[in-house]
């Protein structure tokens, strides 16, 4: 007994990890994935390393609190009110008109309108873990496209607290009237954080200057401003994320972002990979061999019409076609708040257990040829700029 039973595993996730994660840094992919590979490689489906998909996704969820905790101290919060504009309108345009899209859908096969309504709530949200990774690894978040792309992702998460009121209720389900309170006390003191943030420009942690040459309790310290915020907005109904996000914002405008970012780097490597191969474990094999073509045509189905809807939206909100095409390429899949949104709708009734695997796996589909999609957009820019120059 010299050895944990536990470590051989350990020592061969991490090295499959390892080796799809290099292995797609010399094919110039991002190292997202590469884990959502390992997660379908290392889950119950394959290799079956990995059993336990609900204690993986929970620190996973970590992995995204983190994400959107270093995200926070690299926005600018006056950038993000002058785009607002473009936020809200854009994303409320792109709920309704995906809806839209649906309900026709619906109407030709006679769904009920929960059905409708689900369907079209899935496909207008996009991974803000998968997205702003990409724009984090690209050097692309403080461009003008990262900026509106981050602006619309966040103003979705915010929109899943009501799809989710109104899927229960379409279901038949109950809402209670505290929890409905809750979570508008606790979105309003998120709002009056972000004015006072907006406001100040420029603040002033307390005991910062104690702790600037300790760093391991730096590290407690920047864990509990990222964690504490987001249990804060978690306690309150709302996303765990968008405290944390709201934190960062915070750390951001106290000028202390280079020991938060030493401290808690390791961290946010570790645990966002955790996600993403949480999310890969998702993807049922024997799902997408005996639905392969129906699956094949609803991702790209989805792609082409999640790009269109959001380029011709912000093109119409005065970005340029190329920044809006563009954008919509970033937002074209599904996020993982869906998975949150078909999980209800199978309580509720709304879909049957087939049609949630079906879910399941055209957002796991989706995430993971995201990357690919964005990359192919990128080079037909491009060439087409490089065209319109010789010309």
């Amino acid at each position: 007994m010299h050895m944990d039973p536990a470590l051989p595993t350990l020592v061969i996730v991490l090295l499959i990890i390892f080796i799809l994660g290099l292995t797609l840094r010399l094919l110039n992919q991002p190292h997202v994935i590469g884990y959502l590979i390992a997660g379908i490689l290392l889950g119950p489906e394959l290799l079956g390393l990995i059993s336990d998909k609900e204690l993986l996704g929970r620190l996973g969820a970590f992995g995204v609190v983190l994400l959107l905790f270093f995200v926070g101290m690299e926005v600018s919060p006056q950038r993000l009110v002058e785009n607002w504009r473009i936020a809200l309108l854009g994303t409320l345009l792109q709920i309704f008109i995906s809806i839209g899209a649906i309900w026709m859908i619906g109407v030709w096969f006679d769904w009920p309108i929960g059905r409708t309504i689900l369907f079209g709530f899935v496909i207008s949200l996009s991974s803000t873990a998968v997205i702003l990774r990409m724009l984090q690894d690209w050097g692309e978040l403080d461009t003008q496209v990262g900026q509106n792309t981050l602006g619309i992702l966040l103003i979705q998460d915010l929109a899943v607290i009501p799809m989710l009121i109104t899927v229960n209720l379409l279901g038949g389900q109950e809402v209670g009237t505290h929890e409905l309170t809750m979570q508008l006390f606790g979105g309003s003191a998120m709002i009056a954080l972000f004015s006072w943030v907006v406001y100040k420009q420029n603040i002033h942690l307390p005991l910062a200057s104690w702790i600037k040459g300790d760093h391991e309790l730096q590290v407690f310290a920047a864990m509990i401003v990222c964690l504490g915020l987001g249990l804060f907005t978690g306690v309150f109904s709302l996303s765990t994320a968008l405290g944390a996000f709201i934190g960062g914002m915070v750390i951001g405008a106290a000028k202390e972002t280079q020991w938060v970012h030493h401290s808690l780097e390791p961290f946010r490597v570790v645990f966002v990979a955790l996600f993403f191969v949480s999310v890969g474990m998702l993807v049922d094999i024997s799902v997408i061999l005996h639905n392969w073509w129906l699956i094949t045509l609803l991702v790209l189905a989805i792609f082409a019409t999640n790009m269109a809807i959001n380029a011709f939206i912000l093109r119409a909100l005065g970005s340029s076609w190329a920044d809006s095409i563009y954008a919509g390429s970033l937002l074209a899949q599904i996020g993982e708040f869906a998975f949150v949104l078909a999980a209800v709708g199978l309580h509720t009734g709304a879909i049957i257990e087939a049609a949630y695997q079906l879910i399941i796996a055209v957002i796991s589909i989706s995430l993971l040829l995201s990357p690919a999609w964005v990359a192919l957009t990128k080079h037909v820019l491009a060439k087409k700029h490089l065209e319109i120059l010789k010309f």
